[in-house]
């Protein structure tokens, strides 16, 4: 998709899509969470997120260590880790300051319980530590943590990644399989304290780290064999789509996605290639050049996935405290639903635009304090004119 070194344009764009699609699919009465992936396939933006995550993070690793080295790579991934986690914090304490107005209000919505509000009234120091601990982990904040661990990984995985992929591909296998096992040695108060178990998930991170690593070949995909594979990742997604639209009756348990389920790979596995195609043609590319908001808030991910969760949290109740709990036969209540959706993708693309022109400003700033200032002599505050250079003449 790119060179080495630079980022890509086409993993930007999707990745602004998903933090779009995670915000609208966290509203109840959203609209367009009726046409996000997850209503036609056995996975959703989080396994999209987790990819893309990966082969973003191999991305800047590579560069990082091309443009200076692999220590200021590492150093960098580490102090990466550590943001992330800062991060985990604000966004638990936002859903902590979010349950508190929910109650404040008295607006009847589960939210309040997910946001660990009442928990928080029962025993504050507890769960203070608690959360800090990541033995709780409030509501959208629960993703976080995960990411943290995979940052401080990074280092281990992506030179693995390059120099024996066989090794990183069939190592990650392992340890999915051993995933369920291990969750119990992480800190967790409750069995699900963890909503995404790292051990599971970190095979989809690997599987982007390698995807950026060990890219696929033109000549592959030129190649008879990838259309046949298309042709079978077609038949594979419309299946499950059927399945989702026509015959499943309950939404499956959570521990599938906790832990990864196979169904859920074999579903993201049909998608991605399908996708991959789709870059590999242009077209992509072609339409990530028209939407350039859509890029940008791509590549300000964890600003605008903090900020996705607090809008995602206020909408929400907001349609609850107007009575719109889904979309049945009331107009009023897809037109309510079409504004929240509205307000959340323009809060994202106007903080988006205005994180990434503050990062641009701050950089600036500081690429022009780093040059260097001619020093001239003065007498009395002004420059000594460049003529002079007898000291008895000054």
């Amino acid at each position: 998709m790119t060179s080495p070194t630079t980022r890509s344009l086409e993993v930007d764009f999707f990745r602004g899509i998903v933090l779009l699609i995670i915000a609208v699919d966290h509203i109840t009465g959203s609209v367009l969470s009726r046409v996000t992936l997850h209503q036609y396939a056995f996975c959703d933006s989080a396994e999209v997120f987790v990819f893309l995550g990966g082969y973003a993070s191999a991305a800047a690793y590579t560069a990082l260590a091309t443009r200076r080295s692999d220590s200021a790579a590492r150093r960098r991934f580490f102090k990466r880790s550590w943001e992330i986690y800062r991060a985990y914090l604000f966004t638990a304490f936002l859903m902590l300051i979010g349950g508190a107005l929910l109650m404040a209000l008295k607006i009847d919505t589960p939210m309040v319980q997910y946001t660990e509000w009442p928990n928080f009234l029962t025993r504050p120091f507890g769960l203070a530590v608690d959360i800090a601990l990541l033995r709780q982990q409030p509501y959208l904040s629960a993703v976080l943590p995960m990411y943290s661990v995979f940052a401080l990984a990074v280092p281990v995985i992506v030179p693995l990644a390059q120099k024996r992929p066989v090794v990183a591909i069939f190592g990650s296998l392992l340890v999915w399989l051993a995933a369920m096992p291990l969750l119990r040695f992480l800190p967790g108060s409750y069995a699900e304290a963890w909503s995404f178990n790292p051990f599971a998930w970190q095979l989809m991170f690997v599987t982007g780290v390698l995807a950026r690593v060990q890219p696929i070949s033109g000549e592959f995909h030129a190649g008879k064999l990838a259309r046949w594979l298309t042709a079978g990742a077609i038949a594979v997604a419309l299946t499950f789509a059927f399945f989702k639209l026509f015959l499943e009756t309950q939404a499956p348990p959570g521990y599938l996605k906790q832990n990864l389920a196979t169904l859920r790979i074999v579903s993201f596995a049909a998608i991605a290639w399908i996708v991959a195609r789709g870059v590999y043609a242009g077209w992509v590319g072609k339409l990530a050049r028209k939407l350039p908001g859509i890029v940008t808030i791509g590549q300000q991910g964890l600003v605008c996935f903090i900020a996705g969760t607090c809008v995602s949290l206020v909408l929400d109740s907001a349609l609850r405290a107007m009575g719109v709990l889904g979309l049945g036969r009331y107009p009023s209540h897809w037109i309510l639903g079409l504004i929240a959706d509205g307000i959340a993708i323009v809060s994202l693309l106007a903080l988006a635009r205005f994180w990434a022109d503050r990062k641009a400003a701050k950089a600036a700033r500081a690429k022009s304090a780093e040059r260097p200032v001619p020093r001239l002599p003065v007498i009395e505050r002004r420059p000594v004119p460049a003529h002079v250079t007898n000291r008895r003449d000054r």
